[in-house]
């Protein structure tokens, strides 16, 4: 049930392809083969960094928060148990486990109001 460490990262934007772009002529970096709708994801070693499009409910034109345009996601071996450990203490889940192009996934809200989604490592 315990988180093993970062396992991707990905920086919401307002425009993908410019933010794309930018990334890949700027800093060099290349788009790996396959990306969810709505993502590049960059040939990153050891972690996968990806632009993406907004989550719902995320309006970067307004973030006021340093973080909050940022997403993290976790690697766990055992997601689903997490999430439902998470759910029992009262934290609040953000979207509901559901299968993904990295396996299981969830998001939930820190303390801090951090977004961290969790998804599993089998």
């Amino acid at each position: 049930m315990a988180v093993t460490g970062p396992d991707f990262i990905a920086l919401q934007v307002r425009d993908l392809e410019k933010s794309a772009s930018f990334y890949e002529e700027q800093l060099g970096l290349r788009r790996a083969p396959a990306a969810p709708p709505g993502a590049v994801v960059f040939a990153t070693t050891p972690i996968p960094f990806a632009v993406r499009e907004p989550l719902p409910g995320v309006d970067l034109d307004e973030v006021t928060t340093p973080g909050l345009g940022v997403a993290l996601w976790l690697a766990a071996e055992q997601p689903q148990d997490l999430h439902d450990s998470l759910a029992a203490s009262g934290t609040r889940i953000l979207k509901a486990p559901e299968q993904g192009p990295f396996g299981l996934s969830f998001s939930f809200v820190d303390p801090d109001g951090y977004v961290v989604t969790v998804h599993g490592t089998a």
